[in-house]
This record gives structure tokens, C-alpha cells and sequence, in this order.
């Protein structure tokens, strides 16, 4: 692979939205030099796994990646980066085919890395220990969808017991309003309606330049051409009234909110050093619905963390189970090295973690479900999503409900009212376009 000739690349993208939104970077980055991305069917010169470690699981299919395209492609640099990078950099350099491991603070300069790489083939381990990331990476990105994700914060200083992130990406910090509106701007002039805000701990926002989300989401809303703003994830302790009040009255900003809640029992928040009872997330999630009676609200819920017994698994389920929510996202708890969670001394067998997921993945499932209902024979306005093949193409309401309709090229990026007329098995549903 000589240094002068077209090289081709192919990424990998393992966990969170966030992690997508910076492979896009990475892609531009490389693409500045020349490398181009490798199609489908093309052989790549150059593989970039971006990975994820929020789990055993998910360093585990990251090792499964990271093999299963050694043996794919033999021949092609190994670019290995990403939280299970920053955490386990050693652990990923002994796996046979890796050429270059990246952690959070020399991401953005993988193209200095590949190039480096393509003059003397020596393998190389790059990362800055946790304590000294400092380093925002902005990225912003769409890939085959309409809707762009945009990162406006990066790391966090919220110590859970259960979590492995503040190692792995760093302290919190943020972009400056003034760079993040101008990249929306940006997003604007390329024809982009809706903008989902990401990041680690979006209410962290502003730490380390002095400002504050509130002022972002008041700048972002000014942006012409931007219909649409989602907020990715918010803590329910970061979810101040003000935000609350000033999206339920914004032109842009969508009634629809992710706020994690992890579990409804309070001494598992205690364990888990939560920084919020579950009598604040019920106040914001009924502070919501009033000021927003169309909010689609989804969470976050964690099953079987240590300390979590047979009663107070019950007491959370109660709990959630009397929020007006959505959506849970239902995730077992996973032993991680070196977090405060592994000295408590209640274990969750993997069995009844399993079984607790299956019974809030129900709850969910029919909360989710009473939502939907409620507004067939609605019309309700849908962003629609670029069509694939000749399935029917989707979009989503105001309000995040996901609709079909039959394909139609001319609608892609446009948002249309359509009426809700039929309920999926998979939560779907079927709609017509009203004439436009």
C-alpha cells in the first residue's frame, strides 16, 4: 500500500449515536487527504472501528469486529479507536492484525496517524491518560439519513458507581455557542431540517467555556432554516424548569425528551450515586406533560445492578410503571473493572436480570403502545426519512411517533402532515399523506 496511490476506507461504528456522529468526522478528516470511502463491494486499504464499552458486551463485540475484519481484509491498516480504546488500549494492540490504536484525545488526528503509518508501517498505541483529555472534538453528522446529529459536549464529571464513560471519554466539556450555531448554519445551508443535539451529559453544557445550554437552545432556535431540534439525552437533575418552559414554547424545538432514570427505587439511585431522588423525576416528567400534554418521553432503566433485591426491583417497577412515559430503553446491569458498583454486595444472578428486562421491556412495550393509540386518525406533521429499496419510507412526528408511507422520492426532507391510520406490531405505523 504505497503512500501516493487512492486508498480506500471502510468504518466500523459500535454503540452510541454519539459514536456515529464522530465516525462522520473521521471520515471528512481522512477524506481531506484523499481517502476516499471504500464501496460495498470494494476491497479497503484502511479499517476504522470506532468502538463502544458501555458493557462486557460491548467490548466483546468490539473484539469480534476488530477479528472478524483482520480475517476480512488481511492486507488492509488496522485503525482501532473509540471507549473501549481509551479503556483497554494494551488489550486491543495485542490482537493480532491491529496497527493503531486511538484513544478520545488523538482521534482527530488519525489522518496524521494513517499517513505516519503509510511511511514507516510501525505500529502504534496513542493515548493521553483520562485525567488529561481537555480536548473537544466537534463532529456533526448525518450518513443515509435526513436528520443530523450534532455534538455540542463531550465527557463527564458525574461519577455513577456503575459506569466506566468519565474514564473513558474524560471531564465534561463543550464546544463555544458561537462554533456549534455556525456549524448549524452550516447544516441549514446544505438543506438540513432537524438537528438532533448529542453528546455524554448534554446538561453539563457550558463547563469549561462559561455558558450554558439554556443560552444554546435559545441561539439554536434563531437559526432560519432548522425546523427541527431534538435533545438527545438530558440528566433529570440537568433539566432545569427554564429548559423545560422555553422548549414547550419554541418555534423548533420538538415536544419529545430522553431523560435517563436508571431505577425508581431510591436507595438503588443511592448505590448507583445518582445525583436525583425519584420524586425530582417524577416532578420534571409531570412538569413536562403539563407544559407539553403531546411530550413523548423515553428513559432509560437499568436491571440488576448490585444492591438491587427481589423488593426494591418491585418498588422501581411500581414506580415506573405510574409515569405517564413512552419508551424504556431496558438495559441488565454489567460488572465493569474498576467502578465503585463491584464493592456492593448484593449479585443479581444473570438469570433474574434477564427476566427483569423481559418484564420492563413489556411495560414498555404497552406504554408505548397506549401513547400511539391515542393519536390514530390524528394528523400530525412527519419529517420523512430518505426511502430504501422498494420497502415504504418513514419518517417521524412532531411528537416521535414512527410512521410508513408508500415511497415517494419527491417527499424525501420534507415535512408533511399525514394522518395516523393503522398501529404496527413493531410500533409502527401506518399513514397517508393530506395533500400538500
Amino acid at each position: 500500500m504505497g503512500k501516493d496511490t487512492l486508498h480506500r476506507v471502510r468504518f466500523e461504528t459500535l454503540g452510541c449515536k454519539l459514536n456515529f456522529s464522530e465516525t462522520a468526522t473521521l471520515g471528512k478528516l481522512l477524506g481531506e487527504r484523499g481517502i476516499v470511502v471504500a464501496a460495498p463491494d470494494e476491497q479497503p486499504d484502511i479499517c476504522v472501528v470506532n468502538t463502544c464499552s458501555v458493557t462486557e458486551l460491548a467490548d466483546r463485540k468490539c473484539r469480534q469486529h476488530i477479528r472478524r475484519l483482520v480475517k476480512l481484509y488481511p492486507d488492509a491498516l488496522m485503525v482501532v479507536t473509540g471507549c473501549y480504546a481509551q479503556l483497554k488500549s494494551q488489550e486491543i494492540a495485542e490482537i493480532e492484525g491491529v496497527d493503531i490504536v486511538l484513544g478520545s484525545e488523538q482521534k482527530l488526528d488519525i489522518a496524521s496517524y494513517v499517513e505516519r503509518w503509510l511511511d514507516d508501517h510501525r505500529p502504534t498505541v496513542a493515548v493521553t491518560r483520562t485525567p488529561d483529555i481537555r480536548r473537544f472534538s466537534p463532529s456533526c453528522e448525518r450518513g443515509d439519513r435526513t436528520r443530523y446529529w450534532l455534538k455540542v459536549q463531550d465527557g463527564c464529571d458525574y461519577y455513577c458507581s456503575y459506569c466506566t464513560i468519565p474514564m473513558a471519554r474524560g471531564r465534561s466539556r463543550s464546544g463555544t455557542i458561537q462554533s456549534l450555531v455556525e456549524q448549524a448554519r452550516q447544516v441549514a445551508d446544505e438543506g438540513g431540517r432537524e438537528i438532533v443535539i448529542t453528546g455524554v451529559n448534554i446538561g453539563d453544557f457550558g463547563k469549561n467555556t462559561g455558558e450554558h445550554l439554556l443560552d444554546l437552545l435559545e441561539a439554536f432556535d434563531c437559526i432560519e432554516g432548522i425546523e427541527r431540534y431534538r435533545i438527545s439525552s438530558i440528566e433529570p437533575d440537568l433539566l432545569s424548569d427554564d429548559i423545560i418552559c422555553f422548549c414547550a414554547q419554541s418555534r423548533a424545538f420538538m415536544p419529545h425528551f430522553h431523560i435517563p432514570l436508571q431505577c425508581g427505587s431510591d436507595p438503588v439511585l443511592r448505590l448507583m450515586r445518582r445525583h436525583y431522588d425519584r420524586q425530582l423525576f417524577a416532578d420534571k416528567v409531570a412538569r413536562c406533560r403539563q407544559l407539553m400534554p403531546d411530550c413523548f418521553i423515553g428513559v432509560d432503566v437499568m436491571v440488576g445492578s448490585r444492591g438491587e433485591t427481589d423488593d426494591l426491583f418491585e418498588d422501581s417497577y411500581r414506580f415506573i410503571a405510574s409515569l405517564e412515559l413512552q419508551h424504556l430503553h431496558v438495559f441488565p446491569y454489567s460488572e465493569r473493572p474498576g467502578t465503585m458498583a463491584l464493592r456492593i454486595p448484593v449479585v443479581v444472578s444473570q438469570r433474574v436480570k434477564q427476566e427483569r428486562a423481559a418484564r420492563m421491556i413489556a411495560l414498555s412495550d404497552k406504554k408505548q403502545r397506549a401513547f400511539i393509540e391515542r393519536y390514530l386518525g390524528t394528523v400530525r406533521p412527519v419529517l420523512m426519512e430518505q426511502p430504501h429499496g422498494e420497502g415504504p419510507m418513514h419518517g417521524f412526528t412532531d411528537n416521535y411517533i414512527r410512521v410508513n408511507i408508500a415511497p415517494d422520492h419527491s417527499l424525501t426532507n420534507r415535512i408533511v402532515p399525514v394522518r395516523l391510520v393503522r398501529l404496527n406490531d413493531d410500533l409502527t405505523v401506518e399513514a397517508t399523506i393530506l395533500n400538500t
